[in-house]
Protein backbone atom coordinates (compact mmCIF):
# COMPACT_ATOMS: atom_id res chain seq x y z
CA UNK A 1 0.00 0.00 0.00
CA UNK A 2 1.18 3.60 -1.20
CA UNK A 3 1.98 6.20 1.49
CA UNK A 4 -1.40 7.42 3.21
CA UNK A 5 -2.90 10.75 1.43
CA UNK A 6 -2.16 13.84 3.35
CA UNK A 7 -5.11 13.90 6.04
CA UNK A 8 -4.88 11.00 7.08
CA UNK A 9 -3.86 9.40 10.53
CA UNK A 10 -1.43 6.41 9.36
CA UNK A 11 -1.43 5.09 13.27
CA UNK A 12 -5.36 5.19 13.87
CA UNK A 13 -6.13 1.64 14.96
CA UNK A 14 -9.05 1.64 12.52
CA UNK A 15 -6.98 2.27 9.43
CA UNK A 16 -3.87 0.13 11.48
CA UNK A 17 -5.95 -2.78 11.72
CA UNK A 18 -7.43 -2.70 7.89
CA UNK A 19 -4.14 -2.37 6.04
CA UNK A 20 -3.05 -6.18 5.75
CA UNK A 21 -6.58 -6.25 4.17
CA UNK A 22 -6.34 -3.23 1.47
CA UNK A 23 -2.57 -4.58 0.47
CA UNK A 24 -4.97 -7.83 -0.48
CA UNK A 25 -7.56 -6.34 -2.38
CA UNK A 26 -5.03 -3.10 -3.47
CA UNK A 27 -7.37 -0.53 -2.01
CA UNK A 28 -6.41 3.08 -1.72
CA UNK A 29 -7.50 5.09 1.80
CA UNK A 30 -8.34 8.30 0.68
CA UNK A 31 -8.83 11.20 3.40
CA UNK A 32 -12.81 11.46 4.33
CA UNK A 33 -13.38 14.77 2.22
CA UNK A 34 -12.26 13.20 -0.43
CA UNK A 35 -14.22 10.38 -0.85
CA UNK A 36 -16.22 9.99 -3.83
CA UNK A 37 -19.68 8.32 -4.47
CA UNK A 38 -18.29 4.56 -5.10
CA UNK A 39 -15.76 4.59 -2.18
CA UNK A 40 -16.20 3.07 0.87
CA UNK A 41 -16.70 4.95 4.18
CA UNK A 42 -14.67 3.94 7.23
CA UNK A 43 -16.71 4.98 10.36
CA UNK A 44 -14.80 4.68 14.02
CA UNK A 45 -16.45 5.71 17.01
CA UNK A 46 -19.89 7.78 15.73
CA UNK A 47 -17.18 9.97 12.91
CA UNK A 48 -15.62 8.67 9.19
CA UNK A 49 -12.07 8.01 9.49
CA UNK A 50 -11.58 7.83 6.07
CA UNK A 51 -12.67 5.94 2.86
CA UNK A 52 -11.39 3.28 1.24
CA UNK A 53 -11.51 3.52 -2.73
CA UNK A 54 -11.18 0.10 -4.60
CA UNK A 55 -9.48 -0.76 -7.57
CA UNK A 56 -10.65 0.50 -10.50
CA UNK A 57 -12.67 3.42 -9.36
CA UNK A 58 -12.23 6.73 -9.00
CA UNK A 59 -13.33 9.66 -7.22
CA UNK A 60 -15.04 10.73 -10.41
CA UNK A 61 -16.65 7.69 -11.38
CA UNK A 62 -20.42 7.31 -10.97
CA UNK A 63 -23.55 5.53 -12.06
CA UNK A 64 -23.38 8.07 -15.25
CA UNK A 65 -20.36 6.30 -16.44
CA UNK A 66 -21.70 2.96 -16.31
CA UNK A 67 -24.92 4.55 -18.25
CA UNK A 68 -22.79 6.29 -20.35
CA UNK A 69 -21.12 2.76 -21.67
CA UNK A 70 -24.89 1.03 -21.95
CA UNK A 71 -25.74 4.01 -24.13
CA UNK A 72 -22.33 3.78 -26.27
CA UNK A 73 -23.17 -0.45 -26.89
CA UNK A 74 -26.93 0.62 -27.48
CA UNK A 75 -25.94 2.89 -30.37
CA UNK A 76 -23.30 0.18 -31.71
CA UNK A 77 -25.49 -2.85 -31.48
CA UNK A 78 -28.37 -0.49 -33.30
CA UNK A 79 -31.55 -1.69 -31.05
CA UNK A 80 -32.47 -1.11 -27.40
CA UNK A 81 -30.65 -3.48 -25.28
CA UNK A 82 -33.90 -4.94 -23.77
CA UNK A 83 -34.92 -5.56 -27.80
CA UNK A 84 -32.04 -7.68 -28.32
CA UNK A 85 -32.22 -11.64 -28.79
CA UNK A 86 -30.22 -13.94 -26.39
CA UNK A 87 -27.10 -13.95 -28.54
CA UNK A 88 -27.36 -10.16 -28.94
CA UNK A 89 -27.48 -9.77 -25.47
CA UNK A 90 -24.65 -11.59 -24.34
CA UNK A 91 -22.56 -10.19 -27.17
CA UNK A 92 -23.93 -6.82 -25.41
CA UNK A 93 -22.59 -8.40 -22.03
CA UNK A 94 -19.03 -9.20 -23.87
CA UNK A 95 -18.65 -5.71 -25.02
CA UNK A 96 -19.45 -4.46 -21.69
CA UNK A 97 -17.16 -6.30 -19.96
CA UNK A 98 -14.26 -5.20 -22.27
CA UNK A 99 -14.77 -2.08 -21.94
CA UNK A 100 -14.71 -2.33 -17.80
CA UNK A 101 -18.89 -1.89 -17.05
CA UNK A 102 -18.40 -4.50 -14.43
CA UNK A 103 -15.59 -2.93 -12.23
CA UNK A 104 -18.60 0.03 -11.20
CA UNK A 105 -20.71 -0.89 -7.84
CA UNK A 106 -24.18 -2.73 -8.51
CA UNK A 107 -23.12 -2.80 -12.47
CA UNK A 108 -24.58 -6.05 -12.87
CA UNK A 109 -27.72 -5.24 -11.44
CA UNK A 110 -27.50 -2.04 -13.48
CA UNK A 111 -26.95 -3.98 -16.77
CA UNK A 112 -29.40 -6.53 -15.88
CA UNK A 113 -32.57 -3.83 -15.65
CA UNK A 114 -30.71 -2.56 -19.25
CA UNK A 115 -30.83 -5.96 -20.66
CA UNK A 116 -34.18 -7.18 -19.10
CA UNK A 117 -33.16 -10.13 -17.57
CA UNK A 118 -31.46 -11.22 -13.98
CA UNK A 119 -28.69 -10.08 -12.28
CA UNK A 120 -28.27 -14.12 -12.46
CA UNK A 121 -28.38 -14.42 -16.16
CA UNK A 122 -25.70 -11.61 -16.71
CA UNK A 123 -23.46 -13.33 -14.30
CA UNK A 124 -23.81 -16.56 -16.28
CA UNK A 125 -23.51 -14.55 -19.77
CA UNK A 126 -19.97 -13.03 -17.78
CA UNK A 127 -19.00 -16.72 -17.11
CA UNK A 128 -19.16 -17.31 -20.85
CA UNK A 129 -17.55 -14.44 -21.88
CA UNK A 130 -14.56 -15.01 -19.88
CA UNK A 131 -14.80 -18.89 -20.67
Amino acid sequence: MAEPAPGLDPAHPLLVALRPLLERVEGVLVPAGDAGPDDVRLEWEGATVAAVRLPGATAGETVADLQGLLDDVTRELGAPLGDLDRAGKQHAVRMLEERGAFQYRKSAETVAEALGVTRFTVYNYLNRARA
